[in-house]
């Protein structure tokens, strides 16, 4: 296989979910894959699963000097990128109602800010040519209860992938998002405050998802690969819908 042979690829939100997912993809396939998280010891743990073509960076990516840090390993170590996937986020279920300025500023913080600033910070290390792959998500494309921040802060996503295409066009560098529906992964059980309102989660999601479950972490990972691949050269300022079928009807 080794579509990433000699590659270097950064994954942030690596810690767990379709980050370490993707990150273990990317390491069979042959790429030394830079990995940022939170969280310290979850980070440790996820770049033991990933193995020898692994380096952890701790990290938040809405702290721009985190993201300084994290580029100077990456500087220091491997002294290019191939691949980045800009996928750190997060989002929290909160009623119009009830909406604060500081779960506003939170989610943005993390998921626009966040995204924007791995982005554009990585721009002297990316190789002409490259690929970078953004974390979207369904909801900036469908209707959900209680759900309109994060849900605008995901359509910022798929906004800035229009923008930079021609921003990166004289370089060669892609830009696509991955959009995942509903996905089994750590952050889609923590939207639930109780067993039961997770089960009930994953009944009306599943009955709303025409291929009746949710999501893989590994089935998202799939679809970046191939984003992050040559087989997708001719593919850019695309939205890559990973939902079976959810946002399509």
């Amino acid at each position: 296989m080794d579509r990433l042979h000699g590659k270097i690829a950064v994954v942030t939100g690596a810690n767990s979910g379709i980050g370490l997912a993707t990150a273990m993809l990317f390491a069979s396939e042959g790429a030394r894959v830079f990995m940022m998280g939170r969280r310290q010891a979850q980070l440790d743990d996820a770049v033991r699963q990933v193995g020898s073509n692994a380096h952890g960076v701790s990290g938040d990516v809405s702290n721009p000097a985190d993201l300084d840090r994290l580029y100077e390993v990456v500087r220091r170590e491997a002294g290019a990128i191939d691949v980045l996937f800009a996928n750190a986020g997060g989002g929290e279920f909160m009623p119009l109602a009830d909406i604060t300025e500081d779960h506003y500023e939170r989610t943005f913080a993390t998921n626009v800010k966040g995204t924007l600033f791995t982005v554009q910070k990585a721009l002297p290390l990316l190789r002409d040519g490259g690929s970078i792959i953004l974390t979207g998500s369904t909801a900036a494309s469908t209707g959900t209860p209680a759900f309109s921040v994060y849900s605008a802060s995901k359509a910022a996503i798929r906004s800035f992938a229009r923008c930079w295409i021609l921003d990166l066009a004289p370089r060669g560098i892609r830009v696509n998002v991955l959009s995942p529906g509903a996905t089994s992964t750590p952050g889609w059980h923590a939207l639930a405050s109780s067993g039961e309102q997770l089960q009930q989660m994953e009944a009306l999601t599943s009955a709303a998802t025409p291929l009746g479950r949710l999501g893989t972490p590994e089935e998202s990972a799939r679809a970046v690969l191939f984003l992050a691949s040559d087989e997708s050269s001719f593919v850019t300022g695309n939205e890559l819908f990973v939902d079976g079928g959810s946002a399509q009807i």
